[in-house]
């Protein structure tokens, strides 16, 4: 097929395709691949009558994206000679994006995805039949699943912290961690019911100005602590968590309020859906006391109502999607709350914000009723003061979650009582070495290690995969043009219009 250019069209990318052509070559991931490599040629073609047109059937509302009931981005097979970008959106059903997003989408496929493809082949694909060489990349959810949901759960040996008294200031409340507010709780030194108020005036006060608060849930807060007093009244102690404020990043849904996922397409909205986290907290007695911020479709901390701050300096921001969740914990707004990570918004937020947060391993909890932006790599995890209070929190929210065939129900054995002279562990060459020496310091085998495979490589397929499992979550928010009104035009907007011209080779 021969292709040339036309400086007389402008420099327009046209190439005939005859329509007997077009049938064969329907086998998409090909196709693909194939078409992400022609988003660099320079051609045009010349005029033939068996030639397909794969262009919008509304070229003037293509043109200004918009959709509607007589445009509903639908392409027409008119017999005309096109550019190559819009026959390769025609394979791709993808007509309703307007040209300008089209050559977005060329441009970021040249800059981005062709290099990781030629890259990550070498790793993938550089022997036929995929009998040798297995990708290190590789990732088994299972792990091991059989033997560990068959072993008994043992109680944990929580700290107990001795002497605690109610502090003189709220303030000084408001910054202790779980365990020490506990022991006020069965102490009767604070009641669940004062301490949730003391939580809801600094998520009024400091929440605005952190930018870092979407729903208060006053009324459910106030009954839930009314009960965690009443069943401590009657000696029922239904665990470390009892009675204690907390709060959950805003895509996971709670019943009566609005679940917004951060975004003006969705500020809303409102599921009648009880998330698994959100039960297992309600059962082991916790009270919510507010929606906090994700960055819109959890991407950042960019969202419908600001940007989120970090509590340490305004001027700067707290980075990565679970940016309520830090900011708030950290300014102690609750003692502690749920965020989630797909690349790096737990552990991102958490070290700009000064908390401690743990990211738990893939499957350890539970995600229905958890906005996804991909189920292969989606995690939720706490936000804490300190390490032992993320023992405790992940303690109650792990387990095998009916409604996610990727939970587990995972063995957790007792950290409190770990040898850590026993343990060996792994650094690479670039790692931060304080943290090492004061490991090596305690008794921790050291040992250095080099990886087999590039940072930039792993991060470029995580790249490709989660913009791939979004684009098919948000397909109609894309295909419906609501990307044009989201927060950030630089995050999601691009990125998942480039996820049209991934190849399915890599993916």
């Amino acid at each position: 097929m021969a292709c040339y250019a036309d400086s007389e069209k402008g420099g327009d990318v046209f190439c005939p395709i005859p329509a007997l052509s077009v049938r064969r070559s329907l086998h998409l991931p090909m196709f693909v691949l194939v078409f992400t490599l022609l988003l660099n040629s320079n051609c045009v073609s010349s005029y033939s009558s068996g030639y397909w047109d794969f262009t919008s059937s509304n070229s003037t509302d293509m043109e200004r994206g918009k959709l509607g009931p007589k445009n509903p981005g639908v392409c027409s097979g008119k017999a005309k000679h096109l550019p190559v970008c819009e026959c390769g959106f025609k394979m791709l059903d993808s007509c309703f994006l307007n040209k300008n997003k089209m050559l977005e989408i060329e441009k970021g496929a040249n800059d981005f995805n062709i290099p990781i493809i030629r890259s990550n082949r070498k790793l993938v694909a550089s022997t036929d039949g995929g009998l040798h060489n297995p990708s290190c990349l590789v990732f088994n959810s299972a792990w091991k699943a059989q033997q560990l949901e068959h072993e008994p759960n043992k109680k944990l040996n929580y700290p107990s912290p001795d002497g605690i008294q109610r502090p003189k200031s709220d303030e000084d409340t408001a910054f202790m961690s779980i365990l020490e507010l506990g022991q006020l709780l069965k102490a009767n030194l604070i009641t669940s019911v004062e301490l949730t108020g003391i939580f809801l005036k600094r998520l009024k006060r400091y929440g605005p100005v952190l930018e870092s608060v979407v729903t208060i849930t006053e009324e459910l807060a106030y009954k839930q602590a009314k009960e965690a007093d009443q069943l401590l009244a009657e000696g029922k102690y239904l665990g470390p968590l009892h009675g204690i404020p907390y709060g959950l990043k805003d895509i996971i849904a709670v019943p009566n309020y609005t679940t917004t996922w951060g975004s003006t397409s969705f500020k809303d909205q409102v599921l009648d859906i009880e998330a698994w986290v959100y039960k297992r907290l309600k059962s082991a007695g916790a009270v919510l006391v507010a929606k906090l911020v994700t960055g819109s479709l959890a991407y950042d901390d960019i969202w419908f109502g600001g940007r989120t701050r970090n509590p340490w300096n305004i001027e700067e921001y707290s980075t990565g999607s679970s940016a309520g969740p830090a900011s708030c914990t950290s300014a102690g707004l609750v003692p502690f709350a749920i965020g989630s990570e797909t690349s790096g918004s737990i552990t991102y937020p958490a070290s700009r914000c000064g908390v401690t947060a743990l990211r738990p391993t893939f499957g350890a909890v539970g995600r229905t009723g958890v906005m996804s932006i991909a189920e292969s790599l989606d995690k939720l995890g706490p936000f804490c003061r300190n390490c032992v209070d993320c023992v405790v929190v992940l303690d109650a929210i792990r387990g095998k979650d009916p409604d996610d065939a990727s939970s587990r129900g995972i063995s957790f054995r007792d950290p409190f009582s770990v040898d850590i002279t026993k343990l060996t562990v792994g650094y690479l060459e670039d790692a931060e070495m304080e943290v090492v020496h004061v490991l090596q310091s305690k008794g921790v085998n050291m040992v250095p290690f080099n990886l087999s495979y590039t940072v930039d490589s792993v991060q470029g397929i995580l790249n490709f995969t989660m913009d791939v499992e979004m684009l098919a979550h948000f397909d109609k928010w894309q295909r419906s043009n609501l990307d044009d009104e989201y927060e950030a035009q630089d995050q999601w907007p691009i990125e998942l219009r480039r996820a049209r011209a991934i190849s399915a080779l890599i993916s």
